[in-house]
């Protein structure tokens, strides 16, 4: 929701068109959940999750049916087609092929013969989605151009989530070497991991100061500082669950902050 919310921003409240940034909302929401649950079920599919260390999983734990999963992984991505034509018949009707590459990147992360996530490829797609086609594209249903300082933002948005997955799969390396999930965390392993965290950290810090909003990019880096700590500490699994809620915690506020400065300043 936060590249929505930066990308809306990049115009004049008083000039939004607010059908296209609910529309933008709808879409990111529903792409998102609907991800979510597509992920639930291809982990439970390959038994990723059988010793998971997080947050339960609802097929893993067998509180819902797989095939229930599965079945709400697709109303959601049928929500997000919906609100996406109805989108791109007000703007342009490429959006549609947008739109479905997003649904296929959602499916196929942990989802198919191959998931592309589980071969170290999670963080270019989450940089390219949740980054740079949901800021700039926002933008772009609004001005119907492509301002410069989005591409900055979709920089900052992505590298929040890109954070986000670090803190993830930092606190699931042990996990995802044994059922040979290999991220790019699990891959370096936990002490050479926390630099990626790090990078993502600086990639956000940059990307709001290059888009013209220093004491934005002061806050970011204030409220990240405690999170890079806790990537270099010596926790593991269990204990690397805060580094998770923190990050997602220091995305909400910046993306706040971030919008609340727009509405003001611009």
């Amino acid at each position: 929701m936060v590249p929505v919310a930066v990308g809306a921003s990049l115009v004049r409240p008083a000039t939004l068109d607010w059908t296209n940034t609910v529309l933008c909302a709808v879409i990111a929401l529903a792409l998102q959940i609907g991800t979510n649950y597509a992920n639930d079920y291809s982990d439970f599919l390959r038994g990723t999750d059988d010793e998971r260390v997080g947050p339960f999983r609802l097929a893993a734990s067998r509180l819902v049916a797989p095939g229930r999963v599965r079945a709400a992984a697709f109303s959601w991505f049928f929500l997000a087609g919906v609100a996406g034509l109805w989108l791109a018949s007000r703007t342009t009707w490429w959006l549609i092929l947008v739109g479905l590459s997003a649904v296929l990147a959602g499916w196929f992360y942990t989802g198919g013969p191959k998931p592309y996530g589980y071969f170290g490829f999670g963080e270019l797609f989450v940089m390219l989605y949740f980054g740079f086609v949901a800021t700039v594209g926002t933008s772009y249903v609004q001005h119907m151009s492509i301002p410069s300082s989005a591409w900055w933002f979709g920089l900052a948005d992505g590298a929040m989530a890109c954070a986000l997955l670090e803190a993830n799969n930092l606190r699931d390396v042990e996990g995802d070497r044994a059922v040979g999930k290999r991220t790019l965390a699990a891959r370096l392993g936990r002490a050479r991991g926390a630099w990626l965290y790090v990078g993502f950290v600086v990639l956000v810090v940059a990307g709001i100061a290059s888009g013209g909003e220093a004491l934005a990019a002061a806050v970011a880096l204030a409220l990240y500082l405690r999170e890079v700590k806790m990537a270099f500490s010596r926790r593991t699994g269990r204990e690397l669950l805060p580094l998770l809620a923190n990050s997602a915690k220091s995305q909400l506020v910046v993306g706040a902050f971030l919008t609340v400065t727009f509405f003001v300043t611009r």
